[in-house]
């Protein structure tokens, strides 16, 4: 049986033998009998071999009722793993009776149309150089649009239930999502589309669109699509767009709470940058820029990210935006690189986190209550927890954590992580203590003369020292950072001391810079 897992197909150029022969490829319409073009009923009647890409088609049975004959290609479907495989063999075998003299190919609804054994067919016959002709029909579209009185002038969006991996619906327009033909794939697309509509939105299945006594529609909520027992290969959905206007009760608020624009219209497109950077990529534009790789560019990205910290401290506006453009670049970078390779674009990291926030913050684009930031933090651990699922789910709670973090950083995270589940001093006081506890067993480590035990002591000890401002509401990292720099200020006065006396730092005794360093002290503040 055939499987939903899509894989490349190689596809061999066939031996040219007929050159004068030609593949005739007509479409069988969506169903109705009676909505055969009249040019295919010609050619299906011309006495050519008629070639069925399936014969699971409602317009089959009149076909042989009027004595057309035909061979079937539905043993390929048994014999492949997948439908690329079964395409692939499909279109091979068109080519080769081809060879031996012109021959009918006939597909349901339009050939052009989610129809990718004739796209194969197409190019193999252009290798060969074997003429082909398509006449059209009604797809199963029209006959959708029709069943649905839909006018496709007023956007459709279509895309295929087998493929929605790379294939995204929009929510701005209506969208018709094909293929959907057993309740294993309708229970896969739900879960698909549950990405991008809420729960509750109304979808609208039909089956066998445009065929009398066939025809069936009903609308159902999302989460019950996979419930319906008469899905089959002749199942199409329809979802109507999510207007600001018509939002489902649990992304109501999205509009009137925050002010965010549901359509997703870009007002500061990214597209120029992108598109410089795939300029800088490309075979004629900078060669350093072709040479990077991800891991090539890891220092840059976490050098810009510390230019940005170093920005905001100084707290120069222009500065800053100049310093954000170069972080951005970088991420730009890295999307381009990952595009390149097949993996993701820039449009897809956009997405994805624009879709993040949306699913953490349902007090904002929901109707869940919290009462304070720390329950914020609580929905946000659970949310990403479901995300997660059971099977990608971390082995330990802080397991999700970066090791590569700055240690102080690190250690903040840590405790403030473990402090959302109530592991944590009720105030400062408790930390302090500690701290002198920590203090203490580093004195006792130093006089025991235990190399090993004095560092453990004094990581120990450097742990709770983060703890104690954590709860003090000090970050440990930018306290530090400060009176680096502070020290550095000092430390240049008595360079520049020296320098005024004609001598070197090393030619300098302990004493004398003892006593610039106290007017240092004198001379210079850590606040501006």
């Amino acid at each position: 049986m055939v499987n939903t897992e899509r894989q490349e197909i190689a596809l061999d150029k066939p031996n040219s033998g007929n050159t004068n022969s030609k593949i005739i490829i007509v479409g069988l319409g969506p169903g109705d009998p009676g909505m055969i073009p009249l040019k295919v009923w010609e050619v299906l009647n011309s006495g050519l071999p008629v070639y069925l890409r399936t014969a699971v088609h409602p317009t089959v049975d009149w076909l042989k009722e009027k004595g057309i004959s035909f061979t079937s290609f539905d043993h390929h479907y048994q014999r492949a793993a997948t439908f690329e495989e079964v395409y692939g063999q499909i279109a091979r075998e068109v080519l080769t009776v081809a060879e031996r003299g012109s021959v009918v190919y006939a597909v349901p609804g339009h050939p052009m149309v989610a129809e990718d054994s004739v796209k194969l067919v197409l190019e193999l016959a252009e290798q060969a150089g074997v003429t082909t002709e398509l006449v059209p029909a009604m797809s199963f579209l029209d006959a959708l649009t029709a069943t649905l009185g839909l006018d496709p002038c007023k956007g459709l969006h279509i895309v295929d239930a087998l493929r929605l991996d790379e294939q995204q619906p929009s929510t701005k327009v209506g969208t018709v999502v094909t293929q959907v033909y057993d309740r294993l794939t309708a229970g896969e697309t739900k879960l698909s589309l549950m990405e991008y509509y809420p729960d509750e939105h109304i979808v609208t299945v039909v089956r066998g669109a445009g065929i009398p006594g066939e025809e069936r529609l009903e609308r159902v909520p999302l989460y019950e699509l996979d419930r319906l027992t008469w899905i089959d290969h002749l199942t199409s959905l329809y979802l109507e767009p999510v207007e600001d206007t018509a939002m489902e009760e649990d992304f109501a608020p999205i509009a009137v709470g925050a002010g965010v624009d549901t359509t997703y219209q870009s007002a500061y497109p990214l597209d120029p940058l992108v598109e410089v950077m795939a300029a800088l990529r490309a075979p004629n534009g900078c060669p350093w820029d072709r040479e990077q790789n991800h891991e090539s560019l890891k220092p840059y990205l976490i050098e810009e990210a510390y230019e940005v910290i170093d920005a905001l401290d100084q707290g120069e506006m222009y500065k800053i935006c100049e310093e954000l453009g170069d972080l951005l670049l970088q991420i730009v970078f890295h999307a381009q690189i990952a595009s390149e390779n097949g993996h993701f674009d820039m449009n897809d990291v956009v997405d994805a986190i624009t879709e993040k926030m949306l699913r953490r913050h349902p007090h904002v684009f929901g109707t869940t209550q919290v009462a304070n930031s720390q329950e914020v933090l609580i929905n946000w651990d659970k949310i990403k927890s479901q995300e997660q699922g059971e099977g990608n789910a971390p082995k330990h709670y802080l397991a999700n954590i970066p090791k590569a973090l700055p240690a102080l950083l690190r250690a903040e995270k840590v405790q403030a992580k473990v402090a959302r589940i109530g592991f944590d001093w009720p105030d400062y006081t408790g930390a302090l203590a500690k701290v002198q506890e920590e203090l203490q067993e580093v004195l006792a480590a130093l006089a025991a003369g235990k190399n090993t035990a004095v560092k453990e002591e004094i990581g120990d000890l450097l742990f709770a020292v983060v703890n104690l401002a954590r709860l003090l509401q000090i970050q440990s990292e930018d306290a530090l950072a400060k009176t680096i720099d502070k020290f550095i200020q000092r430390f240049q006065y008595i360079e520049e001391q020296a320098q005024k006396q004609g001598k070197q730092l090393s030619e300098l005794t302990l004493e004398q810079m003892d006593i610039w360093w106290e007017e240092a002290k004198g001379n210079f503040t850590l606040e501006k």
